[in-house]
């Protein structure tokens, strides 16, 4: 048996099988960017309105008695609309920052109005939840009517808004206003 050792044949791999492989995925991964570019154009930001409630208080229209709780910057754009007053209301004291919450921002203010409490009450109950907040507390402190908001902002924080009734002065409600910046959740 004398056959020769011949050596092994020699093939050349071909690297296009490879190359059509790489070259129809970037090909889909093109098709759908431009279907999500097409579909999506840009991000949209929704734009946040004041609720108008139909049989409810207005909204008064002048936010100055609350245009002391807006600083540069805070409360952030999604929080800001929460500062709204039901018409027609008053103010009864100064803006107070007392930073008394557990972030950098507390604001309040003691105001008045002729509705009685529970329009009061029922005006922030249907113009926040419908601006997103939602309603973590209906009770009462000290026996005054209160309730309590919590919306998360954009600025990474929890925010409150409680609005409590103090007391009642003829046809006069006095009530306050607070919103406030919290760092933990609920």
């Amino acid at each position: 048996m004398s056959q020769s050792d011949k050596p092994p044949l020699t093939t050349t791999t071909s690297i296009v099988p490879a190359m059509i492989i790489v070259i129809v995925a970037v090909v889909l991964l093109a098709a759908f960017l431009l279907i999500d570019v097409i579909a999506n154009p840009s991000v949209r930001t929704p734009t946040t309105a004041v609720p108008i409630v139909v049989g409810g208080l207005g909204t008064q229209r002048d936010g100055a008695a609350l245009i002391g709780c807006q600083q540069p910057g805070t409360p952030p754009g999604n929080i800001a609309p929460a500062l709204i007053l039901p018409s027609p209301t008053r103010a009864t004291g100064p803006v107070q920052n007392t930073n008394g919450g557990a972030g950098d921002y507390d604001c309040s203010r003691a105001l008045s109005t002729t509705a009685p409490s529970s329009q009061i009450l029922g005006y922030y109950s249907s113009h926040l939840e419908a601006l997103g907040w939602g309603l973590f507390s209906r009770g009462t402190t000290n026996g005054q009517p209160q309730l309590l908001f919590q919306k998360a902002g954009s600025d990474t924080f929890y925010w409150v808004v409680g609005v409590t009734i103090t007391a009642h002065h003829g046809s006069r409600t006095l009530w306050s206003y607070r919103i406030y910046q919290n760092s933990s959740t609920f």
